[in-house]
C-alpha cells in the first residue's frame, strides 16, 4: 500500500508560480511511475504530467507542456510539480498518483494509488 500526501496548493494571482509536492510512504518508492492529475469544478479529472522512476521519461498534457514541470527526488520519496505562468483555468484540485508499473503514462487507469488532493486557485 502507498500513501500519498500532496502539499503546496493555495491562492495565487495570474502569472504567478507555484510548486506542489507529493510525499509517498508505505512501501518502496522505487520503480514506480508517478503522475499529477487535476480536477476543476464540474469537470472530469484530467492528466497533467507523469514521470518514470528514474526521471528519464516524462509526459505532459499537450496544453501544459512548457509551463508545468514534473520532477522527483527518490531519496525523499517525493514528486514535484512546478507550475509557472499560472492562468485562471489552472484552478483545480491537484492530485498525485502512483502506479504499480514504471511506465509514465498520463492515463488514470495506469495509477493504483491516489492522494487526497490540494487546491490551487488562480485569481485574476
Amino acid at each position: 500500500q502507498v500513501q500519498l500526501v500532496e502539499s503546496g496548493g493555495g491562492l495565487v494571482q495570474v502569472g504567478d508560480s507555484l510548486r506542489l509536492s507529493c510525499a509517498a510512504s508505505g512501501r518502496t518508492f522505487s520503480r514506480t511511475a508517478m503522475a499529477w492529475f487535476r480536477q476543476a469544478p464540474g469537470k472530469e479529472r484530467e492528466s497533467v504530467a507523469a514521470i518514470n522512476w528514474s526521471g528519464s521519461r516524462t509526459n505532459y498534457a499537450g496544453s501544459l507542456k512548457g509551463r508545468f514541470t514534473i520532477s522527483r527526488n527518490n531519496a525523499k520519496n517525493t514528486v514535484y510539480l512546478q507550475m509557472n505562468s499560472l492562468k485562471s483555468e489552472d484552478t483545480a484540485v491537484y492530485y498525485c498518483a502512483a502506479s504499480n508499473s514504471d511506465i509514465a503514462l498520463t492515463l488514470k487507469s495506469n495509477y493504483n494509488y491516489w492522494g487526497q488532493g490540494t487546491q490551487v486557485t488562480v485569481s485574476s
